[in-house]
């Protein structure tokens, strides 16, 4: 194949597209792919090993066919390119999907059971990257994130995902609590997960269309948000560790609910 365009070979583009706004570098090859299988249009660069053409066929005939630049590099050029080790053999700049409003959500939104996740001063992008990919695979309709909140989609959050960022669609709720009134006219509980004090996640009655609210590890949830919950629910456990980590906790409450369905 011939590169449509080529990179500076003495300095690697270091740039990182989180920075332009309107794109992200995203890199592990679960993650790439998954853009590939569901938006491939948004596709802007690749780079990739020479290793990993075996694996990319498809994709590189879809850059070479649309004009999508593309570069085999070296590990060293992914590592810079990526700020990490972690990138898999291959980098792809790719176009970022804005979150969702909630009135659009839960417009098409279908009727039934249903699970999403709001994510309360969660910030480190490791720990989003696993939510994500424990939502993605419980079927999570939606993880809701307050206009406050610093997360968003990074390269660190999908490699973690493992291309579960590309089936689990972000909203952003305007305020703490504004989003409750909606959520109840929906037909959604709303959870709240604590520690200590609630009932346990394994013995309680679970409602069909829930809201798991996630707080912070260290802050916890905000206390308003925690009062207008509808349920309080914890994992009971050996009490050797105060809690588990906020991913695998939200692991554990998504099984729960789902093996009840």
């Amino acid at each position: 194949m011939t590169n449509p365009w080529t990179l500076s070979q003495k300095s690697p583009d270091r740039r990182h597209a989180d920075h332009r706004g309107s794109e992200v570098r995203l890199y592990g090859l679960n993650a790439v792919q998954a853009v590939f299988a569901t938006r491939p249009q948004a596709i802007r660069k690749l780079y990739l090993t020479e290793a990993r053409i075996p694996h990319c066929k498809a994709l590189l005939a879809w850059c070479v066919k649309h004009r999508i630049g593309y570069r085999v590099v070296t590990d060293a050029d992914l590592n810079r390119l990526a700020a990490s080790a972690h990138h898999e053999g291959v980098v792809a700049d790719v176009l970022r999907t804005e979150p969702l409003t909630l009135s659009d959500w839960l417009n098409t939104l279908p009727a039934g059971p249903a699970a999403a996740l709001w994510l309360d001063g969660v910030g480190n992008p490791h720990n989003f990257g696993a939510i994500l990919r424990a939502a993605a695979h419980f079927g999570v309709m939606a993880v809701l994130l307050p206009h406050t909140s610093p997360l968003t989609l990074s390269g660190a959050a999908a490699r973690v995902a493992e291309g579960g960022a590309e089936n689990v669609p972000l909203v952003r709720v305007s305020g703490c609590t504004e989003g409750i009134g909606p959520l109840h006219a929906a037909g959604f509980t709303l959870v709240a997960t604590v520690i200590h004090d609630g009932a346990s996640v394994f013995t309680a009655e679970l409602p069909k269309r829930l809201i798991y609210v996630m707080g912070a590890e260290n802050e916890g949830m905000n206390a308003d948000l925690t009062a207008a919950c509808d349920l309080r629910l914890s994992i009971p456990g050996t009490g050797d560790v105060e809690s588990l980590n906020v991913a695998a906790a939200t692991a554990v409450f998504l099984a729960e609910w789902r093996r009840r369905l």
